[in-house]
């Protein structure tokens, strides 16, 4: 079997991406309503977690918990009796953790115009045992240019994402070094 077949970390058979890929699709609702009469941002970020949930569930064969929220970008506001789409799936995966990239679409329920893209995000989530500990996930084989597209991406930003981490750590580390109390 090749590299790209298997993890490098372990020996579970990589997975395509079309394996665990979905669209979970909802009519939205007066009690989705924010204050403004427009869909609640807080109502999609659930969406995307849930279709990103499934992904990753999918994918991982068991369990996974959100880890992290990167980049949620709303680009138009949603209404109520749109239907929306929400379309997921593993961008990249290391040991026990998956980037799950979401594009959240809209459409009116009662018109066969094409649907528009009302936002974006990727999720981090880690797979875990029976006792919440990180378990191992298959390798997740880019199928498409777009996959490959996505999968570099989602590399870019897990470095972006370590490094930030370890700048807010050494800046908290030298302010307590130098005795400034937080």
């Amino acid at each position: 079997m090749t590299d790209q077949a298997r993890h490098p970390e372990n020996d579970i058979p990589g997975k395509p991406t079309s394996a665990s890929r979905t669209t979970l699709s909802h009519i939205m609702t007066g009690s989705d309503t924010n204050l403004l009469g427009t869909v609640h941002g807080g109502v999609i970020m659930k969406l995307v977690d849930d279709a990103a949930g499934a992904v990753a569930g999918r994918h991982s064969g068991g369990p996974a918990v959100t880890a992290s929220m990167d980049e949620m970008v709303f680009l138009e506001p949603v209404r109520v009796g749109d239907l929306v789409h929400v379309k997921a799936q593993v961008n990249w995966t290391g040991r026990s953790s998956m980037e799950v990239g979401v594009r959240v679409l809209a459409e009116r329920w009662n018109e066969s115009t094409p649907a528009t893209q009302v936002g974006s995000a990727y999720l981090v989530f880690a797979a875990v045992d029976a006792e919440g500990r990180p378990r191992a996930v298959p390798h997740v084989i880019p199928e498409t240019e777009r996959d490959k597209r996505r999968y570099q991406e989602a590399q870019i930003r897990r470095t972006h994402r370590l490094a930030r981490r370890r700048a807010i750590k050494e800046l908290r580390e030298k302010r307590a070094a130098d005795g400034i109390q937080d």
